[in-house]
């Protein structure tokens, strides 16, 4: 492969307005011929785009997509610079592309590295700091290996440094560069959101059972004794007083 120098990738940059990243690895797959890596920019659709990049982007779209299913959804903001190339095809498509990226992309939380709080890159990089293997390693050595950790994990969580899920060979941050190419205005994700059905909810806790308190004896109210019925009463018959007058006199005889 060619030796790239700087002023080479200088050039090639001033001609197309491409990155410089892309300038190098143009001029290194065309074996140094400027001409050749022009047309290889080109073809990438990355040349002018960064020409492009201070231009102001007022319009745009604000795009959703839901998931089949209807459990993860993605609310995304682009801009461009015309409301024409807003209601384009290739725009629409682009917006399209990167919403899918989103949604399949569950670390992705900023667009890009400017976006990322202070707060946040000082706590991790405690944690790398505080790691038991380089704990013996010279604090000069220390920062240079957390600095190059920190730069991997904070590119796995910019959704413009992450390699586009439908050609893994470039980024996000390419796939939108050939589409600047393709219509010619600038174009920049602004802000995008994304939700998963239920998350951050908290875990509902079951209700702790109620002890059932025991079964009250069954209390029946006393019942008065049924009174015994008297006892029977012979009947006195009284005779007739003409009869026992009779009776007394025989007795007398």
């Amino acid at each position: 492969m060619a030796e790239v120098s700087a002023q080479m990738v200088k050039t090639l940059r001033e001609k197309t307005g491409a990155g410089m990243l892309d300038c190098k690895k143009a001029l290194q797959q065309s074996e140094g011929d400027l001409d050749k890596a022009i047309e290889f920019l080109r073809q990438k659709g990355l040349a002018s785009a960064d020409k492009k990049a201070g231009r102001s982007t007022t319009e745009g779209v604000i795009y959703s997509y839901i998931h089949t299913g209807s459990k993860l959804g993605v609310l995304l903001e682009i801009n461009c610079e015309t409301d024409f190339v807003a209601k384009g095809e290739d725009f629409q498509s682009l917006a399209h592309n990167i919403a899918l990226q989103i949604a399949a992309t569950e670390n992705v939380e900023y667009v890009d590295m400017s976006e990322i709080p202070a707060a946040a890159i000082e706590r991790e990089k405690a944690i790398e700091m505080g790691r038991e293997d380089l704990a013996k390693k010279p604090e000069a050595v220390r920062e240079k290996i957390v600095q190059g950790r920190l730069d991997k994990l904070f590119k796995e969580r910019c959704l413009l440094d992450q390699p586009y899920i439908k050609d893994p060979n470039i980024t996000v941050a390419d796939l939108i560069k050939q589409t600047i190419a393709k219509v010619g205005e600038n174009i920049r994700v602004r802000r995008f959101t994304r939700y998963r059905l239920g998350e951050d909810l908290p875990t509902p806790v079951p209700p702790a059972e109620t002890p059932t308190p025991p079964a009250a004896a069954e209390v029946t109210e006393p019942t008065e004794p049924t009174p015994e019925p008297p006892p029977a009463v012979e009947a006195v018959v009284a005779e007739p007083a003409a009869k026992k007058e009779a009776k007394s006199r025989a007795k007398k005889k």
